[in-house]
């Protein structure tokens, strides 16, 4: 890092959401002043949406490395509403689609032919971004969070998304490849935990599932197809908050991280790397003595939500609300090195990261 940067992540408070699009290329960052945008490797910024232009953002959505960025106001001082989606095209420098709805907007989710918005208590489904209009919308139970997601990829003629279901820590799956609801095949529902969900995680191809719940010990994996849970994975014993789940691309990993401040790192094609309990050594019986632990880790900023993301062969990203962004090394084996920390706030040579302190 360059003597002329502070070092120090202190983006808390004005960094309001971080997300990877969908090939894990790049990550969207919200901010209170303004949207900005960083490839990942290596980490450099892309994209730098100032304060005047587009307002406080609280939520944000790339569509791969296309020129449309989906955005929805909050924060000290939003331009738009915060039940609006506004579609910034890069190329034209100005926003060029707005979708309205009756409610707060928690999230957003795009695909090459379709933007998902997420409602506290309901999904909507539009074509896009040729001639925009809606597909269908699907009720769901109070879905605080957000909690929604869609496969970049079909799964054979199959779309897959998944949200949060009417029963506690169930999650409900529907065939996005139809366009009207009526038509739709009827939302799949599965028992995935017996407290509330509060992280999914979709694999590229839409095949695969990952949960996990407010106990935050235990990561389930399903199979969309016969919807039965392939593996359970054991972050931890004690209570945390998963913030983030991801899978490789080739599905040979998967990575979480969590208010303990741990990205973890599990194996998901060969069970065997994953460790073991010490008791399931000398026969203890029991789930707990059974569950597979993961094969490697490393530490980030405790408290701090993050996100993590396998961005290349053997390479693991976590960024962090604080600013933070760090890569590491991992093997097979279980090592892991750290090869990258960097600010992404400070990324930027115009930037005054002094007076944005301030602020």
């Amino acid at each position: 890092m360059s003597h002329s940067r502070l070092g120090l992540a202190d983006a808390w408070g004005n960094l309001r959401s971080v997300r990877f699009n969908q090939d894990m290329t790049a990550v969207i960052c919200a901010f209170q002043d303004g949207l900005r945008i960083f490839n990942i490797d290596p980490i450099r910024e892309q994209a730098h949406y100032k304060e005047e232009q587009v307002g406080s953002i609280a939520h944000a959505e790339m569509l791969y490395r296309t020129n449309l960025v989906a955005m929805v106001s909050g924060g000290r001082r939003p331009k738009y509403a915060d039940n609006t989606v506004m579609i910034y095209d890069d190329l034209l420098s100005k926003m060029v689609l707005e979708f309205t709805f009756p409610e707060q907007v928690l999230a957003v989710r795009m695909k090459k032919d379709k933007i998902v918005a997420v409602c506290k208590n309901q999904i909507h489904i539009f074509s896009f971004p040729n001639e925009p209009k809606k597909l269908f919308s699907v009720d769901t139970r109070d879905n605080p969070l957000g909690l929604c997601e869609v496969s970049p990829q079909r799964c054979g003629e199959r779309e897959v998304m998944v949200f949060p279901g009417y029963k506690t820590g169930s999650m409900q799956m529907v065939d996005l490849s139809t366009s009207e609801q009526r038509v739709s095949s009827a939302p799949v529902s599965v028992n995935a935990h017996k407290n509330e969900l509060v992280c999914l995680a979709i694999n590229q191809q839409g095949t695969m599932v990952a949960t996990a719940s407010t106990k935050g010990t235990l990561i389930r994996i399903w199979d969309t197809a016969r919807w039965v849970q392939l593996v359970e994975l054991r972050r931890g014993a004690d209570q945390a908050k998963i913030y983030c789940i991801n899978f490789s691309s080739s599905d040979e990993w998967l990575c979480c991280s969590s208010d303990k401040g741990t990205v973890h790192i599990f194996a998901l094609q060969d069970y065997r790397l994953n460790k073991r309990s010490a008791l399931a050594s000398i026969g203890v019986p029991g789930a707990y003595a059974g569950s597979q632990w993961s094969l490697a880790s490393f530490t980030v900023p405790q408290e701090c939500a993050c996100i993590c993301a396998f961005v290349s062969q053997g390479h693991i990203a976590a960024v962090c609300l604080d600013g933070s962004f760090h890569k590491y090394h991992f093997s097979a084996d279980g090592i892991c090195n750290q090869a990258k920390y960097d600010v992404i706030t400070e990324l930027c040579e115009d930037c005054d990261w002094l007076s944005m302190k301030d602020n």
